[in-house]
């Protein structure tokens, strides 16, 4: 990946319109925003390794049982399950060690494949598509999200949907206090604004039903 996606001047690394200018430096560490979708950029010089970033994830408690998580999985799973209707064929993207989202789903009768490139790594399921995509509380570690979101658009079938939850960035005066931020590994950080600019660059619907959680529908026929 070119490391210089998310360098000052650099066309932005979500929606690729914009040119990247400088928004922030914290603790040695800086950030860039785009002027067109609103995403803000830790600059890649300041990513961890991906062994570093590895062994972070290991310590995240995402328990498919906690009934604490699943009520928080719950403000994107209830919502897509209400516009799917019957019995679909889903894929979630980024499931992490624990997925608790597919668990859920799959109690709720639909067929779940997984992926995530640390702990379900076969890439089989890539090379399919899916009635719906989720994609929770991942699109924050892209390091190169532009390339992610094409692949994302590739595994939904006509008609079909992309789920995304991820927490929006909001008041500028709070980022540098925002605990969001302070996690190394998030890297990329979405405004509504972000997914609605995307979803018209491509042709798709969005909605935001819940603050944080973005439903992205591509053009076409679902199948019966």
């Amino acid at each position: 990946m070119d490391e210089t996606i998310g360098r000052s001047g650099a066309p932005c690394g979500v929606c690729e319109r914009g040119t990247l200018a400088p928004f922030a430096r914290i603790q040695a560490q800086d950030y860039l925003r785009c002027p067109v979708c609103a995403a803000t950029i830790l600059d890649p010089r300041h990513r961890l390794s991906p062994d570093a970033e590895h062994a972070h994830y290991l310590h995240h408690e995402n328990d498919p049982d906690d009934p604490r998580y699943r009520a928080f999985l719950s403000k994107l799973a209830e919502p897509l399950m209400a516009r799917l209707g019957g019995p679909r064929r889903g894929l979630d993207y980024g499931c992490g060690p624990g997925p608790a989202l597919a668990a859920m789903l799959r109690e709720a009768g639909h067929e779940m494949a997984l992926y995530d490139p640390f702990f379900a790594p076969d890439v089989t399921p890539l090379a399919e598509t899916y009635d719906f995509v989720t994609c929770t509380e991942t699109a924050e570690h892209f390091h190169a999200p532009a390339e992610e979101f094409a692949r994302l658009r590739g595994l939904v079938r006509p008609g079909g949907w992309l789920a995304l939850m991820t927490t929006f960035q909001t008041e500028d005066s709070r980022f540098a206090g925002w605990r969001y931020r302070q996690d190394p590994t998030h890297v990329v950080f979405y405004r509504a604004q972000t997914f609605r600019v995307l979803a018209d660059f491509w042709g798709w619907d969005c909605e935001i039903p819940v603050k944080d959680v973005v439903l992205m529908r591509r053009p076409g026929v679902d199948r019966p």
